[in-house]
């Protein structure tokens, strides 16, 4: 996951939690949190308990988010966050907490005209590889639910847009002709293509650290006619560190009527 990725996956969290965005460079951005939100990710339970049994007034925390430090040359002091970290994984698990579907509708120009709106479904996935060594990425699909057509970039394409979560007026969104269900499964297909084609030299190579170790573990036991309980917790514990496993989940999703 590429830093503005990480970067739009936070401005688009913030957006649609109602967290005000002070001041967002592209490269880090400044967010002001709920009270709602300083409860679910900031962990100050004590905090908010005075809070409610003394009626003080709250004040939520403010947080700097630092997500590309490579080209950071203002003096600024936040928190780096990067695919893997833990920030990150938390607002990934808080997005499934809350809810991991939404319905939004491009915001239309109270001047316009009638304007048509468009269907897609939005599925943002991550595939873990694992062995002793683990890899993630993250991947964020659409596709047109009239014509099919499939974006991999999709989150990207939604952040620059603004969204709003009731239809408009003057807005008229289109029926759509490929059910979201079957969209999905489509989507699957195409995950599961990028999986296929993907380097799998990582999976040899932790068979091949396996074996070694395997051999190892045999060594010591060679001379035992009748292998001990020991023997098979270690064996067993060798599978589970080296063996090849691919996991996919969706983080959240949701359709997106838009221009």
């Amino acid at each position: 996951m590429l830093p503005q990725q990480v970067h739009g996956y936070l401005r688009n969290f913030f957006q649609q939690t109602d967290c005000p965005i002070i001041e967002d460079e592209g490269h880090y951005m400044t967010v002001q949190l709920t009270v709602e939100m300083d409860k679910r990710i900031m962990n100050r339970p004590f905090y908010w308990k005075y809070i409610e049994s003394t009626d003080a007034v709250p004040c939520p925390a403010q947080l700097t988010f630092i997500t590309n430090q490579n080209i950071l040359n203002e003096n600024v002091k936040g928190e780096i966050v990067h695919f893997g970290s833990y920030r990150l994984n938390q607002l990934f698990q808080a997005t499934k907490e809350m809810g991991a579907y939404v319905q939004m509708f491009e915001s239309i120009d109270t001047h316009e005209s009638q304007t048509i709106l468009t269907p897609f479904l939005c599925v943002n996935y991550k595939v873990s590889y694992f062995c002793d060594q683990t890899k993630e990425m993250l991947y964020s699909l659409g596709i047109n639910l009239m014509t099919g057509n499939i974006n991999e970039n999709f989150q990207e394409i939604i952040a620059e847009v603004d969204l709003v979560s009731e239809i408009q007026d003057n807005a008229f969104p289109l029926q759509y002709i490929i059910k979201p269900i079957r969209a999905l499964k489509r989507l699957d297909d195409v995950i599961e293509n990028f999986i296929q084609q993907d380097d799998h030299t990582w999976a040899e190579k932790a068979k091949k650290r396996w074996q070694k170790d395997q051999r190892v573990l045999d060594y010591f036991y060679e001379e035992v006619e009748e292998k001990p309980e020991s023997y098979e917790i270690e064996k067993k514990a060798l599978e589970d560190r080296y063996g090849a496993k691919i996991k996919i989940e969706i983080i959240n999703g949701g359709l997106f009527y838009l221009k």
